[in-house]
């Protein structure tokens, strides 16, 4: 009779535990098991070996571990590199390693396709397929600090939930995610080196922060002016800017933590003084920053990016209105690993 295998990573360690003393093992077996799991990375049970045969043939009859592999990777010339991931169903999403000066930063996907449909966006084309699971996410971060330390010399130093998909649809994985990521028993790493991005969903953004959760928030918003916002993300139709920025201000009263807005200028679309104005008001409702992004284009030309006097315009408005403000050239563009280019074109 065949065995319906279950996701061993879906278990808790408690779970693990339970599972042992069941089978009349002892439970400490269950801590055995998911450090290997999760500290070490196994992607096999024979990997386990401070564990019997018996015990690990006993594991093989019962569980599957669902691990990534990376099926294939592109280095780009200014360093970056991009993964693409192939899923235990066979499914790819794409992950990226961006190295700077200060710092190697994982950008990491949470959906295979995007639940949202931001027309500037690649990924958004290739509509919703699945929400990753905890272990798939976690399993990017890994695979990208290994490639940190080979190409790079470092360690992965900060993770982005900026890859394909919105984090906010798929709340629960994520969050389960970050908890392994930042726990001792899996990677360690802080949850201050953490930022998910959203395109602003505003009763999830409410429940991070009743959630009490420790890393950072950054908002997709383009445009402080609904009409402009609903032509370049229609789905703004249903979140609009005034409950955006109610749970905005929820959120900061919550965290007390400074929210970043990443803003893309266009040409025509929202270049001019009114879109600065609306941009500079709605900066003052909570502490912020905004991130002023390269526009990477995605072949059809209906978005081209802004000329250098519009965006100089935008930083000399926020300057003067003391709203920090960095500008983020892109990376990676030469083998589509840029924002808004994860499509897997291949």
């Amino acid at each position: 009779m065949k065995v319906d295998k279950k996701d061993i990573r879906a278990l808790s360690k408690e779970e693990l535990r339970t599972f042992f003393e069941s089978i009349g093992d002892k439970a400490f077996r269950g801590n055995q098991v998911y450090e290997w799991l999760w500290s070490k990375g196994a992607h096999t049970f024979e990997e386990m070996t401070n564990i019997s045969k018996e015990t690990r043939a006993h594991l093989e009859t019962n569980f599957v571990i669902n691990h990534i592999e990376v099926d294939s990777l592109q280095k780009s010339s200014d360093g970056t590199i991009k993964n693409a991931v192939k899923l235990h169903d066979g499914l790819i999403v794409e992950s990226v390693l961006i190295p700077t000066a200060k710092r190697t930063t994982a950008c990491v996907s949470s959906q295979v396709g995007c639940s949202l449909d931001c027309k500037f966006c690649a990924t958004s084309r290739l509509k919703r397929m699945r929400n990753l699971n905890p272990d798939e996410i976690y399993d990017q971060v890994v695979a990208i600090d290994n490639e940190s330390r080979l190409y790079h010399d470092r360690p992965l130093s900060n993770i982005v939930f900026m890859g394909m998909g919105e984090p906010l649809m798929n709340y629960k994985n994520v969050l389960l995610s970050i908890e392994k990521i930042t726990s001792e028993e899996g990677l360690g790493m802080s949850p201050k080196r953490i930022t998910v991005s959203t395109s602003g969903v505003p009763k999830m953004i409410k429940k991070l922060a009743d959630d009490e959760v420790k890393f950072h928030l950054a908002v997709s918003l383009h445009s402080a002016i609904q009409e402009t916002r609903e032509q370049i993300m229609p789905f703004a139709k249903s979140f609009v800017l005034e409950d955006l920025r109610e749970s905005l201000e929820y959120w900061y009263e919550k965290t007390e933590r400074k929210i970043t807005y990443e803003y893309i200028v266009w040409k025509g679309i929202n270049d001019k003084k009114e879109d600065i104005d609306a941009l500079v008001q709605f900066c003052k409702y909570v502490p912020c920053k905004v991130n002023l992004i390269e526009y990477n284009p995605i072949d059809d030309g209906e978005f081209q990016k802004a000329s250098e006097t519009a965006t100089d315009t935008y930083i000399n408005a926020l300057e003067r209105n003391r709203i920090p403000v960095t500008v983020r050239r892109s990376r990676g563009k030469d083998i589509d690993a840029a924002c808004g280019q994860l499509a897997n074109k291949q």
